[in-house]
């Protein structure tokens, strides 16, 4: 009697509970043609696009439409087991022709999303599609959608209104996706202004959600971002519109829970149906971090055009290396103490030594093939007023730590509102990928004495007003050791919750000297902690560097930096170990090539595919690209398709 009172109320709970419904996928088609003729790397052949709704079927995937997803965000029913939303973007009249009559056939349903100032268009107009100039004819008529709504096939979806389409958005003329990019005007020499920007995106909305609704009588509730690219006010925007659906090109599969970052698998071309299996059947696996950190004061040059031929070398570079990352710096620093004197981006604070990060992270993006993180400090901006800087307690002004960094303290609010600004400018004004938090972040057992510091070591962790009498306490002492790593963490999480405002799809990495990683007692003299960082980043850059620690035997000490990676939970998954290229004891010696790809090598035999190294010298090909490319490159091993 007990064990059927316990199963029926048990059966009561799990009904009375939200059913979340599992994952699904969504597949992104774009035109359609007898026979694949692609001008755009975009169009699938109709027989092509058979054979993919026929495997769909055959392999158990079922169709849903966005009723399904929001009844199971809902917890009202379970989407299927391999549940899929097939998404066409643009609108083309192949949709009408071809796509239509397949859908009715297999019974399948369907999002489709519309570019208004396309279908706003004369009949015998051209329209501006990304970079060229298309025939109108190209698109469906209103006619031809509202035969499509009629259908009850087709959920109609925005895809904004004149937003498909690329801006002039820095001073060298790159084109980028307009919803989001400011324009930048060459005339006045400035950048559109957020208010202005921001104003753009929501007419674009707006006027398409408007314009399906007059003319087809359905307003939209699902937002398809040109280019899959899009920021928070956009998403905010385009909720307040209606649309609390939105979809991006990132690949992956969802969840019910959220449905305002639609992951989407892109059909590209007139793919083959063996390849889409062996996608949709895959895990999805992040490949090997394989970074160079480039210093930008490299490319930097008063004369433009050497400046654009130094640009350029070092994108043939990146490009024959065949890696996965750039580590850039956004920040000048000619004299190389590790402190920002001005950046290579339009800010509130500090000089511009030239609008340069915006050109050359686009340029390495798009003809490199990489992912680019902006490398800025944490604290080490020279804003003038010393009242903002760390200050230490009982230190000598002799002792080798003394100035080594110089740094805003975290715990001034002045300090840190000006360095969450200069992480939002670059943002504003940069597209990229992520974050490295420069080697700066680090405060040793006599820092931070700001008084701003003191008050919050008592205030928020009860301990003693002052670092003398903190030292003198064992256990305030590693409390306190571990209350300002977790304050750097914290300033750190709320630099890239900044930058997610305008970059929301960021990732971040972080520095780490070698010392706290061999001995957790170090977290005391650097307030760093391998374990702490890998909770809260997606990489944790180890900077493996047997010259610069004095290692007597540097094989040996990088085998024991390996091991006490391997140690953490996700220590090797998620740690980048980056090599030096150059032995700064004496700085005109570099690292012979054929060690430091030994070394490569070495890592990899240890289970460590996540590497680099700094500085890449690409003006001197140095590290020699030719010698570590086996050792390094991602097309070597493992194999990158």
């Amino acid at each position: 009697m007990i064990r059927w009172v316990f199963a029926l109320v048990l059966t009561v709970l799990l009904c009375a509970s939200p059913v979340w419904a599992g994952d699904f996928l969504v597949l992104c088609y774009h035109d359609v043609a007898d026979i694949a003729d692609d001008p755009d790397g975009m169009t699938i052949s109709t027989d092509r696009l058979v054979q993919h709704f026929s495997w769909l079927r055959a392999e158990g995937y079922q169709a849903v439409r966005v009723d399904d997803l929001l009844a199971a965000q809902r917890g009202e029913r379970s989407l299927p087991d391999k549940a899929v939303l097939i998404t066409f973007d643009d609108g083309y009249v192949s949709f009408h022709q071809r796509v239509l009559p397949l859908l009715k056939a297999f019974e399948m349903p369907a999002v489709l999303a519309l570019e208004g100032s396309w279908l706003d268009a004369p009949p015998d107009a051209l329209v501006r599609y990304g970079e060229q100039m298309v025939p109108r004819q190209r698109f469906l008529s209103w006619e031809q959608l509202r035969e499509i709504t009629a259908s009850g096939l087709v959920e109609i979806a925005s895809h904004g209104y004149g937003l498909h389409y690329g801006e002039v958005s820095n001073p060298q003329g790159n084109v980028k996706p307009a919803m989001v990019s400011r324009r930048y005007d060459p005339e006045l020499g400035s950048y559109e202004s957020d208010p202005d920007f921001l104003a753009r995106i929501r007419r674009g909305l707006k006027t398409n959600s408007d314009l399906l609704q007059r003319n087809l009588g359905v307003r939209p509730r699902v937002m398809v971002w040109p280019f899959g690219r899009f920021n928070e006010p956009a998403l905010n925007m385009a909720r307040d519109l209606g649309m609390p659906i939105a979809m991006t090109l990132e690949y992956g599969k969802n969840r019910v829970e959220d449905l305002s970052r639609i992951n989407r698998y892109l059909i590209e071309g007139d793919q083959l149906l063996d390849d889409l299996a062996f996608d949709l059947r895959r895990p999805v696996k992040e490949r090997p971090h394989r970074a160079v950190q480039v210093d930008l004061d490299y490319v930097y040059d008063p004369d433009p055009e050497q400046q654009e031929r130094n640009l350029g070398q070092l994108v043939d570079r990146i490009h024959r290396l065949q890696i996965s990352t750039v580590y850039l710096q956004a920040f000048a620093d000619p004299d190389g103490d590790g402190t920002a004197d001005a950046l290579y981006f339009p800010n509130r604070y500090l000089p511009m030594r030239a609008d340069l990060f915006n050109r050359v992270a686009w340029q390495l993006i798009t003809r490199a093939g990489v992912e680019v993180y902006a490398w800025l400090p944490i604290l080490g901006f020279n804003l003038g007023d010393e009242s903002w800087l760390v200050q230490a307690e009982g230190r000598s002004e002799g002792s080798p730590e003394h100035g080594l960094f110089r740094r805003l303290s975290p715990f001034d609010p002045r300090a840190r509102e000006a360095i969450l600004n200069i992480y939002e400018d670059l943002a504003r004004h940069a597209q990229f990928d992520g974050l490295m938090f420069h080697d700066d972040g680090v405060l040793d057992d006599y820092e931070d004495a700001h008084p701003e510091a003191l008050r919050w070591y008592g205030m928020v962790h009860g301990l003693p007003p002052s670092i003398a009498e903190i030292r003198q306490n064992p256990a305030a002492m590693s409390r306190w050791s571990q209350a300002k790593t977790q304050a750097l963490i914290e300033i750190t999480e709320a630099a890239a919750a900044r930058v997610r405002i305008w970059r929301p799809r960021l990732k971040t990495a972080r520095n780490i000297f070698a010392s706290p990683v061999l001995d957790p007692a170090a977290e005391t003299w650097f307030a760093q902690s391998l374990p702490e960082f890998l909770k809260h980043y997606d990489f944790v850059c180890v900077m493996a560097m047997p010259y610069m620690e004095q290692a007597a035997d540097p094989k040996g000490w990088m085998r024991k930096v390996v091991e006490q990676v391997r140690a953490q939970p996700e220590g090797l998954k998620k740690t980048v170990f980056i090599l030096q290229s150059r032995d700064w004891r004496e700085p005109a010696r570099f690292i012979p090539s054929q060690e430091l790809a030994a070394t490569m090598r070495s890592l990899q035999r240890q289970g460590a595919l996540n590497f680099g190294y700094y500085p890449d010298d690409f003006p001197v090909d140095q590290p020699r690209a030719e010698v570590i490319h086996r050792a390094f490159s991602l097309q070597t091993f493992p194999h990158r398709p």
